[in-house]
Protein backbone atom coordinates (compact mmCIF):
# COMPACT_ATOMS: atom_id res chain seq x y z
CA UNK A 1 0.00 0.00 0.00
CA UNK A 2 1.29 3.54 -1.01
CA UNK A 3 0.08 6.23 0.56
CA UNK A 4 0.39 10.69 -0.44
CA UNK A 5 2.08 12.41 1.67
CA UNK A 6 -0.96 14.57 2.49
CA UNK A 7 -2.92 11.27 3.25
CA UNK A 8 -0.03 10.31 5.92
CA UNK A 9 -0.26 13.84 7.49
CA UNK A 10 -4.09 13.73 8.03
CA UNK A 11 -3.76 9.92 9.34
CA UNK A 12 -1.09 11.38 11.73
CA UNK A 13 -2.80 14.63 12.48
CA UNK A 14 -5.68 12.46 13.74
CA UNK A 15 -2.83 9.52 16.07
CA UNK A 16 -2.48 13.50 17.88
CA UNK A 17 -5.74 14.20 18.45
CA UNK A 18 -6.52 10.39 19.82
CA UNK A 19 -3.33 10.76 21.53
CA UNK A 20 -4.34 13.65 23.27
CA UNK A 21 -7.59 12.42 24.15
CA UNK A 22 -5.77 9.56 26.26
CA UNK A 23 -4.15 11.32 29.39
CA UNK A 24 -1.76 8.17 29.98
CA UNK A 25 -1.31 7.35 26.52
CA UNK A 26 -0.28 11.35 25.79
CA UNK A 27 1.69 11.66 29.17
CA UNK A 28 3.86 8.58 27.89
CA UNK A 29 4.33 10.56 24.74
CA UNK A 30 5.17 13.64 26.61
CA UNK A 31 7.99 11.43 28.02
CA UNK A 32 9.02 9.46 24.81
CA UNK A 33 9.40 12.92 24.00
CA UNK A 34 11.15 14.82 26.15
CA UNK A 35 8.57 17.50 25.61
CA UNK A 36 5.29 19.63 27.10
CA UNK A 37 2.13 19.51 25.69
CA UNK A 38 2.88 23.28 24.67
CA UNK A 39 5.71 22.56 22.59
CA UNK A 40 4.07 19.54 20.81
CA UNK A 41 1.09 21.80 19.85
CA UNK A 42 3.41 23.99 18.39
CA UNK A 43 5.11 21.27 16.17
CA UNK A 44 1.96 18.86 15.06
CA UNK A 45 2.16 20.53 11.29
CA UNK A 46 5.91 19.37 11.07
CA UNK A 47 6.23 16.36 9.10
CA UNK A 48 9.24 15.07 10.85
CA UNK A 49 7.12 15.21 13.71
CA UNK A 50 4.21 13.53 12.71
CA UNK A 51 6.17 10.52 11.54
CA UNK A 52 7.46 10.30 15.57
CA UNK A 53 3.65 10.51 16.48
CA UNK A 54 3.16 7.66 14.14
CA UNK A 55 6.79 6.20 15.73
CA UNK A 56 5.70 5.89 19.17
CA UNK A 57 2.17 4.60 17.96
CA UNK A 58 3.34 1.53 16.34
CA UNK A 59 5.39 0.80 19.66
CA UNK A 60 2.16 -1.07 20.41
CA UNK A 61 0.00 -3.51 18.66
CA UNK A 62 -2.98 -2.39 21.17
CA UNK A 63 -1.98 1.59 20.40
CA UNK A 64 -2.27 0.74 16.80
CA UNK A 65 -5.54 -1.87 16.92
CA UNK A 66 -7.29 1.10 18.83
CA UNK A 67 -6.67 4.00 17.01
CA UNK A 68 -7.60 1.90 13.81
CA UNK A 69 -11.00 0.80 14.93
CA UNK A 70 -11.74 3.95 16.73
CA UNK A 71 -10.89 6.06 13.52
CA UNK A 72 -11.48 3.85 10.85
CA UNK A 73 -8.54 2.56 9.56
CA UNK A 74 -7.27 -0.63 8.33
CA UNK A 75 -4.01 -1.24 10.90
CA UNK A 76 -1.99 -1.55 8.21
CA UNK A 77 -2.56 2.17 6.66
CA UNK A 78 -0.03 2.86 9.90
CA UNK A 79 2.48 1.65 8.48
CA UNK A 80 2.34 2.75 5.09
CA UNK A 81 1.84 6.93 6.67
CA UNK A 82 4.74 6.26 8.32
CA UNK A 83 6.24 5.45 5.42
CA UNK A 84 4.82 8.49 3.22
CA UNK A 85 6.36 10.50 5.55
CA UNK A 86 10.26 11.60 6.49
CA UNK A 87 12.25 9.27 7.91
CA UNK A 88 9.64 6.52 6.99
CA UNK A 89 12.03 4.92 4.17
CA UNK A 90 14.62 3.65 6.52
CA UNK A 91 14.91 -0.01 7.52
CA UNK A 92 13.51 -1.03 10.60
CA UNK A 93 15.96 -3.56 12.06
CA UNK A 94 13.70 -4.81 15.21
Amino acid sequence: MIMQKEAAETIAIQVFGWMAARDDIMGAFLDAAGSDAEAIRLRVQEPEFLGFLLDFLMTSDDMVLEFAQTNGHRPEALQAARMALPGGDLPNWT
